[in-house]
């Protein structure tokens, strides 16, 4: 877990560690979300840049009739 500060001008720096994990680019775009009393920070991808996010995903579930 890693702790950040609020500048005077309400900014945050993200730690290397996680920019390096989550492979962060400056400029990149990066939504925030209130959820509750937290805020989470989720950086925008391309739909080019998902693809195969969900790959090895379990297809195999019921699904109702006109869902086939």
């Amino acid at each position: 877990m890693e702790t950040l500060t609020i500048s005077p001008k309400f900014q945050v720096v993200i730690p290397k560690a996680i920019r390096e994990l989550l492979k962060l680019e400056p400029g990149q775009k990066i939504q925030a979300i209130v959820y509750g009393n937290r805020i989470e920070l989720i950086p925008v991808r391309s739909a080019e840049g998902m693809r195969g996010f969900v790959r090895g995903i379990d297809t195999s579930v019921d699904r109702e009739e006109d869902r086939v």
